[in-house]
């Protein structure tokens, strides 16, 4: 007689009976804004940055304690006196479109990237030439030594990601229109939603490095088939999306909402990014009132930082800090330089004695106020409110994130359609130095919005990248510090540190600047 299992075993095809497919293995996560631009050399949005880390790659990348270390490149060779130096791509290296990567590709996405970013700025001005010898060499010829090289080559805003050559022949004013990297995650366009979701699908002709993974840094070995972000406005429907296993990550969670978080079953609250946020308030330095660097300080002086951070993250005085200079607290560059400028509270008569010193005769002063961005919006309120108790004409007006970000560019006065200040955060690990603290620049319409004029900072910027004597740095460091007290390129208002929430049953989320999707696996 023959047993069942003999018969199934000897019926045709029975060798061919299908498998049960996998459950594919997708990560719901809730970014801290609408992702209105993927193209992470236009704007500096965090969200772009954000999706930047998914789809692209750099030549270098940032381990978790910020140091550069090679990511598209085998390595370096120096010469020259530090003026030359030589980068070999790592063989393997495939854009999302199946094509290689080249060096070609990579000389035309740098110097888009360089007419952009004030990094690449700098760059350019000591470069006299960027040539691909052959396919997978790159050449930097430099007039000045740039010892900074591979740390800025691993930057995250703007990022310097490596495009195919022709798209990065875009003019770096215009957004990009074909999302093509060679990261670990591809763009899945047709499933994009605006306002609602975005689709990033594990690019299967990926190779990662070798090394252990370290924020971003070493290997980026995907553990997921797709991660999807669902764009959710209202913060607590968010937290509650996440409490009820709807959602695996939400980025930010709003700060009142964390001790609900902490108590729910199944979600972890942690700190990912270490560094956070420099809060801060930006001028126009062309038009008005705020061009005055008279009633910029005064301005500052009614701002208390303590109170800015209290109603951006809430009571638990570990989610920031506050009073912050010009650089991140606990680095070499930061100072007690000036910073009785930002420690002192001054009375209302006192800053209206200043106003008055400084020729303001009640001249509208107008605030972009974006009420859609939490922590900006408390900003805005809190910075508006102290402005009118000492008198200034503030004209608040309230629009969303996505306006402020088109009406920033114009350079135009009040009258036509300008603006006079606005709120913003800066990524706090970039404030580590003069060099890489961006906005504090002062090469005027060169500069980041705002259009700050300096030359003697300029000039201090440049003997600080000159010098290698470590007590030289740290004279200038302070110096630079006092100078932004006085000349305010941008008004400080703390360095904030939100913490993420996600699912318990996910791991390897790994700690950094900027949340990555790559180590992470789904219980």
């Amino acid at each position: 007689m023959m047993h069942r299992r003999q018969l199934l075993a000897a019926l045709p095809g029975a060798l061919a009976l299908p498998a049960l497919a996998a459950e594919p293995r997708v990560l719901i996560h809730v970014p801290q804004a609408n992702l209105a631009s993927l193209d992470p050399v236009w704007t500096t949005a965090v969200v772009t940055r954000n999706a930047a880390h998914l789809l692209f790659e750099t030549l270098y990348g940032r381990d978790e304690a910020l140091n550069p270390q090679p990511q598209m490149v085998e390595g370096h060779r120096v010469e020259d006196g530090a003026r030359r130096w030589t980068m070999r791509l790592r063989e393997g290296l495939r854009f999302h479109s199946g094509e290689p990567v080249l060096a070609r590709d990579c000389v035309a996405s740098l110097r888009r990237w360089m007419v952009r970013d004030p990094i690449g700025q700098t760059i350019a001005a000591r470069l006299d030439a960027l040539e691909a010898p052959d396919d997978r060499t790159l050449v930097w010829r430099l007039n000045k030594p740039f010892a900074s090289l591979p740390y800025a080559l691993a930057k995250t805003q703007p990022s310097p990601v490596i495009m195919p050559e022709r798209v990065a022949r875009t003019d770096p004013y215009k957004q990009v229109t074909e999302i093509t990297g060679s990261g670990p995650f591809r763009w899945v366009a047709e499933e994009y939603v605006p306002g609602s979701r975005a689709i990033f699908a594990r690019f299967d002709g990926y190779r990662p490095r070798e090394e252990p993974a370290s924020h971003a840094a070493g290997g980026y070995r995907v553990k997921l088939d797709r991660v999807e972000w669902r764009i959710i406005p209202d913060a607590a429907t968010a937290a509650n999306a996440l409490i009820n296993g709807e959602v695996d990550w939400v980025d930010q969670p709003l700060p009142d909402l964390l001790p609900r978080l902490r108590r729910a079953r199944g979600v972890t609250v942690g700190a990912l990014d270490q560094y956070g946020t420099f809060g801060a308030l930006r001028p126009n330095h062309l038009h008005g009132p705020t061009a005055n660097p008279a009633i910029r300080r005064a301005m500052m002086a009614a701002i208390d930082q303590v109170e800015v951070m209290t109603a951006v993250m809430g009571e638990d005085r570990s989610l920031y800090r506050a009073p912050v200079g010009y650089f991140l607290p606990g680095t070499p560059s930061a100072s007690e330089a000036g910073m009785e400028a930002v420690r002192a509270r001054r009375s209302p008569a006192e800053i209206r004695r200043m106003l008055s010193e400084a020729g303001y005769a009640g001249e509208r002063i107008l605030l972009m106020h974006p009420t859609d961005q939490t922590f900006y919006d408390a900003m805005s309120s809190v910075a508006a409110a102290a402005w009118r108790a000492v008198g200034l004409n503030i004209d608040d007006q309230a629009m969303d994130w996505g306006t402020v970000v088109q009406r920033r560019t114009s350079m135009e006065p009040l009258e036509r359609g300008g603006w006079s200040i606005f709120p913003a955060g800066y990524p706090a690990a970039e404030y580590r130095d003069p060099v890489f603290a961006s906005n504090l620049r002062g090469n005027g319409r060169g500069a980041w919005f705002g259009w700050p004029e300096d030359a003697e900072m300029e000039a201090m910027r440049d003997r600080w990248m000159d010098s290698t004597d470590e007590a030289e740095l740290r004279r200038l460091d302070g110096a630079i510090q006092a100078r932004a007290f006085e000349t305010v390129p941008f008004i400080p208002l703390g360095q904030y540190l939100p913490p993420a929430a996600w699912r318990s049953s996910l791991k390897g989320l790994l700690k950094g600047p900027v949340p990555v999707f790559w180590n992470v696996e789904k219980g």
